[in-house]
């Protein structure tokens, strides 16, 4: 047993994390943002909801606590971006 434990030591202490890395989250914000500007430009009704999924998954998917200030920039945008969209079909 205690060769088992000095083994799990070394890899992390045994503690299994499949959330996503911070470096992960941040990239996810940056396309994200470039999503939601490229849409304002071309094919919005495809990158709007992209962003906001981007913007919801860089935050965390959670309302409450600390967000990133790039993940609520790509959200909103992506929600504005979809919306201008879809009124523009509407015509």
């Amino acid at each position: 047993m205690a060769r088992r434990s000095s083994v799990l030591a070394r890899r992390g202490g045994g503690r299994i994390d499949y959330g996503p890395r911070r470096t992960d989250i941040g990239t996810l914000n940056v396309v994200g943002v470039v999503c939601a500007l490229a849409g304002f430009f071309v094919l919005g009704i495809l990158l709007g909801p992209v962003a906001m999924v981007c913007g919801w998954l860089g935050m965390g998917r959670r309302w409450s606590g600390r967000k990133p200030v790039l993940a609520v920039v790509a959200l909103i945008l992506g929600a504005i971006d979809t919306l201008i969209a879809l009124l523009y079909l509407a015509q």
